[in-house]
């Protein structure tokens, strides 16, 4: 399996994906919502603040995670949220999410950032060293329909220390569909 981190020239790949995993999925209009989500993080998000990430399989995209700035104006520290995640219906199951997300929090503690949190399955992103956590620990930038849901992780050598204050998702997130 090989890494990607560029993703500038293959963004209609990316976005095909994810719109025809979630299709496959959960249906056509929740393919179309997140395809959307993404074509507007690319048409909207700056550079420092996202991070993407693909698994190849034969040079073909099989798998792709973003990240985005999560910003909380009263603590310090560099977080970003993982959202949204894909791996191609006919590639699932084979690890390659887990993979895929491993080598992404991997780049990211590279890069220096100190905490990462989602909003998914606990059985599945516990498998990546995600934990529940609740809005005492890291407040989410909207209200969330399904608190059991929001997760986090320390990417340093220190544990997750409650985040201060409220916080600010990248415009392409700041909508209660996602939330």
């Amino acid at each position: 399996m090989d890494y990607a981190s560029t993703y500038k020239d293959r963004t209609d790949e990316i976005i095909d994906l994810f719109t025809s995993t979630f299709t496959a999925s959960e249906g056509a209009e929740e393919g179309r919502l997140i395809g959307q989500l993404v074509t507007d993080m690319f048409a909207t998000v700056n550079d420092p603040d996202m991070f993407v990430f693909s698994a190849l399989h034969d040079g073909a995209i099989v798998g792709t995670i973003i990240f985005t700035r999560l910003t909380y104006p009263q603590d310090d520290r560099s977080v970003f949220l993982l959202s949204p995640v894909a791996v191609a219906t006919h590639q699932q199951g084979k690890g390659i999410g887990q993979k895929l997300l491993r080598h992404g929090l991997n780049s990211l503690r590279q890069q220096g950032v100190d905490a990462a949190l989602t909003y998914g399955d606990i059985n599945f992103y516990s498998k990546v060293g995600f934990n529940q956590i609740t809005e005492v620990d890291a407040q989410a930038p909207l209200p969330l329909q399904y608190p059991e849901g929001w997760l986090g992780q320390s990417l340093t050598d220190r544990p997750l220390d409650p985040l201060k204050g409220p916080s600010r998702c990248v415009d392409a997130l700041n909508s209660p569909d996602y939330w």
